[in-house]
């Protein structure tokens, strides 16, 4: 699969790479890094490992432009190798991208990853890009799309046009790993409602634009949902889940407020599907204290609410688990040269007796290095709540990445 994604990236830079080569320019960075998770309570399931997880990681980055910058190319590949869970030692190209830039349009071709959204506890519109949830738990990272993209900015906004050929299938635990349900998703066997499988062609189109103090984006897409919905099979006697995509139409609003110290977030979607129709909202506000008691320190507080019309009934589904959900949390930014932050919030699940808390710190040290600090805890007494899966998986997990 990996090389035949390379062929079709290739294909679909064309002839842009063959501007003069001899005038450009070449820069080499990126990653290395080594983390370790260590599990306060022993696994939930059978087969699980119980205390420890190490992993070491790499992500270059290579980098070329020519013609005054208007062309670019970057390639950016990912390889994880765990010692616990095999599913999650694994590789990916996040990117490999030719983008050529006129003077009132943008053409990216390639595999690229595409982030929408403005709230900080759940990202309903980002709709591009697939998770990889085998990185972390928290939807964060994504693994990288095939995409033609067309940028046109106007006086009235810009347009963004996408064709998506090349499906990616979303990345689940082993049965060694931890930060799973109690039965085993099987992703090789994966099902899709469109005869095309893997190789149907999705499509999107967004607008955004800045009007004063409002950044307002909105889209519609249409193609095979990256969130799966399950159906249980029984292989040698043993059950396990086996992922069903779907088609959808999804449309998408973002909105936010920036208003003195005030930062006002707004999502929103509709979607439809073969087995459903629904809606989802996310809203909430980040409040900054400047310079707090005489220092160079910002303190942020954040509160966001989760909605989704589904409703309890569906909170155990895949894309419905935050139905009607109160996050609150703290930002503190030291504003110093190591760049050191903290963010803490909770989560609290209001038709369930579940919570969850995160903590993430982060700081620099010296002009290479960078240290990050999580804590995970979930608490769940109510089988049918999402956190419920997980709720002896409270953990710690501190990385270290060396930039270069």
């Amino acid at each position: 699969m990996a090389a035949k994604w390379l062929a079709a990236t290739t294909l679909a830079m064309g002839l842009g790479a063959s501007t003069c080569v001899l005038a450009s320019e070449f820069e080499l960075s990126g990653k290395v890094g080594i983390d370790g998770r260590y599990f306060f309570d022993d696994s939930q399931y059978a087969g699980q490992f119980d205390s420890s997880q190490f992993s070491v990681f790499a992500e270059p980055e290579f980098y070329w432009s020519w013609n005054n910058g208007d062309d670019s190319l970057t390639f950016k590949p990912y390889y994880r190798l765990d010692n616990q869970d095999d599913e999650r030692s694994h590789g990916d190209i996040r990117e490999f991208s030719y983008i050529h830039a006129g003077d009132d349009w943008e053409l990216r071709a390639g595999i690229r990853k595409e982030f929408w959204g403005v709230t900080e506890f759940q990202h309903l519109v980002d709709v591009i890009n697939q998770t990889d949830s085998i990185e972390d738990v928290d939807g964060e990272d994504k693994l990288g799309q095939l995409m033609v993209n067309l940028s046109l900015v106007k006086d009235w906004g810009i347009v963004d046009l996408y064709l998506l050929p090349g499906f990616r299938e979303r990345t689940f635990a082993s049965r060694d790993g931890r930060l799973r349900g109690p039965v085993v998703v099987n992703g090789d066997d994966a099902e899709y409602e469109s005869s095309a499988g893997q190789e149907h062609l999705d499509f999107a189109v967004r607008w955004s634009h800045t009007l004063g103090v409002f950044d307002i984006g909105s889209y519609w897409f249409h193609g095979t949902n990256r969130e799966p919905v399950f159906n249980v099979k029984v292989e040698n006697g043993q059950a396990e889940l086996t992922p069903y995509y779907q088609q959808m139409d999804q449309l998408g609003l973002d909105v936010q407020a920036t208003i003195e110290d005030w930062l006002w977030k707004f999502e929103s979607i509709y979607r439809h599907t073969e087995s459903d129709n629904f809606w989802a909202a996310q809203a909430g506000f980040e409040y900054t204290f400047v310079g707090v008691m005489e220092t160079v320190a910002d303190v942020g507080f954040l509160m966001e609410y989760g909605w989704d019309s589904r409703g309890e009934a569906d909170a155990g589904s895949t894309g419905a688990a935050m139905q009607n959900d109160l996050f609150i949390g703290s930002r503190l930014a030291f504003n110093d040269v190591q760049s050191s932050e903290i963010l803490f919030g909770m989560g609290a699940d209001l038709d369930h007796n579940a919570v969850s808390f995160i903590m993430e710190a982060t700081r620099r040290f010296g002009e290479d290095y960078k240290v990050n600090l999580d804590i995970r805890l979930y608490q769940s007494n109510d089988p049918f709540d999402g956190l419920y899966s997980i709720k002896d998986d409270d953990h710690l997990q501190l990385t270290v990445e060396r930039y270069f």
